[in-house]
């Protein structure tokens, strides 16, 4: 059986206190109330820095009432955006996720590329190499520019077992559009909102994150969510829609979705 994984990307914001998370509920309690919702989550704060090991160990403690819980984790800025890692960086970074990895509550490793990361031959070998020194770990990569979407890519990430990202964002030129690739046996899909107008120019980042699915939207991705889940074992879905809950709400209506098409049979 297809196993399905719906969660957002991130779940302690302080915005959606009242907006998802009851009044009243201390930060402290945010994963145990989420748990009961939702089956995963994708921790972002990895971007940003190498967090201590115990971090995940409470978190794993946290949910452990939750029967297989998972965590997907954003890959550390210097393996996506900086690029100059080296091999002592990967074991820094993957033993952190050791209390994941060993309570069977890693999911997958994803490595969002920006905008200006562009197809080319330099990039298709690092693009490798992070396959090659990654090696062991579910990891999945997600491009910001559609010049990515070759033929010969998809081939190298099948080669180096790196699972595609599939994405929803807003139709605009050079950003790639609704697709339903598997390059291994884990699908991966991210929301990110359609908000075109502060997708390029927005006075603050959460901006760009600001828009509500509407349920047409969202059912919109059922066939796609079909081919995928034939084509893998299992499929991460991840709405990043942060701005004042809307993340989770939208993931709600979705899961409400797949379920009255048969798609989705919950796990919590």
């Amino acid at each position: 059986m297809n196993l399905i994984y719906i969660g957002t990307s991130g779940f302690s914001y302080e915005d959606w206190k009242g907006n998802f998370y009851p009044p009243g509920t201390e930060s402290k309690d945010y994963l145990c109330y989420y748990s009961t919702l939702f089956n995963t989550v994708e921790i972002n704060f990895t971007y940003y820095c190498f967090p201590g090991a115990s971090t995940f160990s409470g978190m794993c403690e946290k949910t452990k009432d939750v029967k297989d819980f998972v965590f997907s984790v954003k890959a550390n800025k210097i393996f996506t955006h900086q690029r100059n890692y080296n091999i002592s960086d990967v074991k820094n970074f993957t033993d952190t996720l050791l209390p994941l990895k060993d309570n069977g509550r890693l999911g997958s490793i994803l490595f969002q590329f920006p905008y200006s990361f562009r197809y080319c031959n330099e990039n298709m070998e690092y693009l490798a190499s992070i396959g090659e020194n990654f090696s062991g770990f579910d990891i999945c990569a997600e491009f910001r520019n559609i010049y990515w979407l070759k033929e010969k890519v998809l081939k190298l990430m099948h080669d180096y077992n790196i699972g595609f990202c599939n994405v929803d964002e807003p139709p605009l030129a050079g950003l790639l559009p609704q697709s339903d690739i598997c390059t291994t046996d884990t699908g991966y899909i991210r929301f990110h909102g359609r908000n075109s107008a502060c997708w390029w120019q927005n006075e603050s980042a959460y901006q760009r994150y600001d828009y509500m699915y509407k349920k047409e939207e969202l059912s919109e991705w059922v066939p796609g969510v079909k081919n995928i889940t034939e084509k893998s074992n299992k499929t991460y879905i991840y709405f990043n829609n942060h701005y004042k809950g809307k993340a989770a709400k939208s993931a709600l209506m979705f899961l409400d979705i797949l379920k009255s098409e048969n798609i989705y049979t919950s796990q919590i």
